[in-house]
């Protein structure tokens, strides 16, 4: 193998970012792309899927065995619980299980890259210190991005290879079945919206209507990822990763809306995991009505994600300099990410 040639394993890869990461790398010409998921998949080209339950160490080692080749290891797996505290012990057992499986077989192993999030600052807990910053002091655990990074920092002393810390904020992308898809949230919402003959009403609290937000365009996301994994400069470094413009929803709301043809109504505060919850028949209807794929409406109603990015009453953005001084450049306009992304779910028959 050439020195050039890079294998990348993905971990998470049927989410909204690792589908996206997969699907950057398989245009790049110096790179075999090895996804790992529950689920697994079909190899295409240079991509190949594993299956394997990655709560296991037993099975990591096993699935993981053959695979020695492996440069990169893109970590985007995670699994969702109940409480702050619950998500800790899965999410790191995941990572540490596939860097125990697979550091000790891959010689060439050169970069790991860690997916993380606003959580690091504290930004789910409530109103934190904006724009946050790389640099920004710990808050009281627990939490598990934090773990993560400590895990890999005190790993990596010592080894040839380097690790990266990729921030992004909410990430706008495709992938069914997700638990956080913010994007497939409104697009699903607003369909039964037009659907019933109602307006498009802002769900969220009271207060988060007129605060700064900013998102991830889950492309954006897939390049700055491989370019922190693949310079020099950046080796043990954090980054946050935005799109490069900050919203509110008082503005970006009406401007969804008349995507969808819907007059917009005043904000009414409801959670959507409530009023969402009987609305599978009306979404079974529909498919038959418009003609579209047959989707089960669990795959499509992220809505207590909705609720969660809907109930921010406090401004949710980071400063994302630190990835241009280091030699990142690109952007991504929100809007036109949003409108993109509704324009693909009706491409591949999703929504109306």
């Amino acid at each position: 193998m050439n020195s050039h040639h890079k294998v990348a394993l993905v971990v998470g890869a049927q989410g909204v970012i690792g589908r996206n990461l997969v699907q950057y790398l398989s245009t790049l010409p110096d790179w075999d792309v090895v996804g790992l998921s529950r689920r697994g998949g079909d190899a295409q080209g240079r991509i190949r899927h594993v299956a394997v339950d990655l709560l296991s160490a037993e099975d990591c080692r096993q699935q993981l065995a053959g695979l020695t080749h492996v440069t990169h290891i893109f970590y985007a797996a995670y699994q969702d619980r109940p409480t702050w505290a619950e998500l800790v012990p899965p999410n790191l057992a995941m990572l540490v299980n596939v860097v125990n499986a697979l550091e000790p077989i891959a010689p060439g192993l050169r970069h790991i890259s860690l997916m993380q999030g606003y959580k690091v600052y504290g930004a789910h807990l409530g109103p934190f210190k904006t724009p946050a910053r790389e640099t920004d002091a710990p808050h009281m655990p627990p939490e598990f991005n934090v773990d993560q990074q400590a895990f890999l920092e005190s790993r990596q002393h010592g080894k040839a290879w380097t690790w990266s810390a990729i921030r992004p904020s909410v990430v706008g992308g495709f992938a069914l079945g997700n638990p956080m898809n913010l994007a497939m949230v409104i697009a699903v919402y607003a369909s039964m919206s037009k659907e019933l003959g109602i307006p498009l009403r802002f769900p969220g609290k009271p207060g988060a209507y007129d605060k700064l937000l900013e998102m991830t365009d889950a492309g954006l996301l897939a390049k700055a990822t491989v370019w922190a994994a693949t310079r020099e400069q950046c080796a043990n470094q954090a980054f946050n990763i935005n799109n490069g413009d900050l919203f509110r929803w008082s503005e970006m709301w009406p401007r969804l809306a008349r995507y969808f043809e819907l007059e917009v109504a005043p904000p009414l505060p409801m959670s959507l995991d409530v009023v969402m919850a009987d609305k599978e028949p009306v979404w079974a209807a529909m498919q038959r009505k418009h003609g579209l794929e047959p989707t089960p409406y669990r795959d499509v109603s992220s809505w207590r994600f909705g609720d969660f990015v809907f109930s921010w009453d406090y401004d949710m953005f980071a400063d994302g300099s630190k990835a241009r001084r280091f030699g990142f450049h690109e952007y991504v306009e929100t809007e036109a990410m949003f409108l993109g992304l509704f324009d693909d779910l009706r491409r591949r028959r999703i929504i109306p």
